[in-house]
């Protein structure tokens, strides 16, 4: 009884105190702040060996972004991008197909234009088919002339692409326009599961950090439970008491996605060397892109956040089940 009277009259005081200035406010949070990660630094063996298993649960999944957005980057430097083929009609003179091969150079959305004249689309059939008896037998050449168009790396998009097709087979002189999207169709299928494994790899490791740092908060509060108990019988309310373990749970999240960014380098930089020897064999300057500021602080973010969503399911979960005695 003596106890709850203690503690009534001390939240009566707290209650008529609740208006206080924002700039103490502050202090007292970065005091808190500052005296949670104080009480990990007195434990460092502990504590790393749990940022370390949170470092490499996030390095794991920001890992697989890189990797993926280098294969994007990589791609749109490709030869092999999607090309159109568009033929002329029957009629159309070489002359007719390189005036129109120096039009379309001019369209934003075509990087590059080859052109193909009749004899040597009838040279390149006969070497491919095996034919040269029967061909050389017709009067004239059954073959258009044919434009291959390149369109600009921003249109790898089917979608974009398919529309350039579809405005090229409406220009006159011109039969049809063929798009090899055969490629272009099964890359971004590819990408596509690969991008959703990532998000469900980035899930499924984001909620075992959260598990992490909620038995890591739990056995911290099994740990100060006399403290905690002491800290209720003198009238310190839940808000007070959990602040602290609220702040270690961010601390862990925080240096967790500092150390998977370390990984992620350390790993980019044992990888780096040996990808531009490759690219270099095929005379391509292609360079692994390592993490950018924003990506980082995105990492840092994510697994602040992921501690203190941690840490606040811990609190909420055992530390009302104490009170004084």
């Amino acid at each position: 009884m003596r106890a709850t009277s203690i503690r009534n009259k001390t939240s009566a005081s707290l209650s008529r105190r609740r208006q206080i200035n924002p700039r103490i406010w502050l202090i007292r949070h970065l005091q808190v702040a500052l005296s949670s990660l104080g009480r990990l630094a007195r434990t460092p063996f502990s504590s790393l060996m749990t940022i370390a298993v949170i470092g490499i649960a996030l390095a794991l999944p920001s890992g697989l972004h890189l990797m993926l957005s280098n294969i994007r980057t990589l791609s749109n430097s490709w030869d092999g991008a999607a090309s159109i083929s568009v033929y002329l009609v029957q009629t159309a003179s070489d002359e007719t197909a390189a005036e129109l091969a120096k039009q379309l150079h001019t369209d934003p959305e075509i990087s590059e234009v080859r052109v193909i004249t009749r004899q040597q689309a009838l040279t390149e059939f006969r070497q491919m088919s095996g034919f040269s008896g029967i061909l050389s037998t017709l009067e004239e050449n059954p073959l258009p002339a044919v434009l291959v168009v390149k369109p600009d790396q921003n249109l790898n998009d089917p979608g974009k692409a398919q529309n350039l097709a579809t405005r090229l087979s409406a220009l006159e002189n011109v039969e049809f326009a063929q798009l090899d999207l055969q490629w272009v169709t099964r890359f971004h299928a590819i990408t596509e599961i690969a991008n959703r494994v990532v998000w469900v790899v980035a899930s499924l490791l984001g909620l075992a950090v959260i598990l992490i740092i909620v038995n890591t908060i739990r056995l911290e509060i099994q740990n100060r439970h006399a403290e905690i108990e002491i800290s209720k019988l003198i009238g310190a309310t839940d808000s007070f008491i959990r602040r602290p373990l609220l702040y270690s749970g961010a601390w862990y999240g925080l240096f967790g996605g500092l150390v998977s960014w370390l990984l992620v380098t350390l790993s980019l930089l044992l990888l780096s060397a040996p990808v531009s020897r490759l690219a270099g064999l095929y005379q391509s300057d292609f360079e692994l892109a390592g993490i950018d500021f924003n990506i980082f602080i995105l990492l840092l973010s994510s697994g602040a956040l992921l501690g203190l969503a941690g840490s606040w399911i811990a609190v909420a979960r055992h530390l009302h089940n104490i009170e004084p005695n």
